[in-house]
This record gives structure tokens, sequence and C-alpha cells, in this order.
């Protein structure tokens, strides 16, 4: 999972989102990378986000972990229900799944 934040405390944000994930059913956090500084992308004017990469486990297929991954979001202080393309406490995405969408093995 990548990880970012650009308002707030985005340290503690991440921090949020790291111990929501690895509270998920049948979901352990294996791994995470260091924290990086970059840039926001678009024609927006906000400020720079906080990134951080999250390995994890799971057994839940790929649509159960997305719409928890939108409870976090929608959760967190400073975000909507759809906070696409604006500055936000904490935003997730799938960055890759060893098994094909859909795969119950």
């Amino acid at each position: 999972m990548a990880l970012g934040s650009n308002i707030g405390d985005r340290e503690a944000h991440l921090s949020y989102a790291r111990a929501r994930l690895g509270a998920l059913p049948g979901t352990r956090v294996v791994a995470v990378s260091s924290v990086e500084e970059t840039a926001p992308i678009g024609p927006v004017a906000q400020p720079p986000y906080l990134n951080q990469m999250v390995l994890l486990e799971t057994s839940l297929r790929p649509a159960e972990l997305l719409a928890h991954c939108r409870t976090i979001e929608a959760s967190a202080a400073g975000n909507g229900a759809n906070a696409g393309g604006r500055a936000r406490s904490i935003s997730t995405s799938c960055a890759m799944a060893t098994k094909p969408c859909g795969s119950r093995t």
C-alpha cells in the first residue's frame, strides 16, 4: 500500500493509517518503508506530501481491502468522502498485488 498525507500532522496521519491497516481482519503489516517528502502533482496548489509504502499480508479480497481503505480515508480528519485531487490528511493506494485481482488463492 502507498500512503500519503499533506495536511495537518502528516507523520501522525501516516501512523494512524498504518495502525488501521494492521488492524484489518486477516491482515498484518509485514514491512514499512522510510517516509519521504514529495511535491504534489496536479493543477491545484497544495502542500508537499509525506509518503510511505506499507507491505501487507492479507486474506481480504481486493474489493474488500479497497472498501476498508476508503473507510480509513473517510474517517481521517480533514478528508471528505471524496478528497480526490485535493489536499488530504491521508490517502491510500494499492501499489501492487501478488495475486491477480479476484483470486481466492
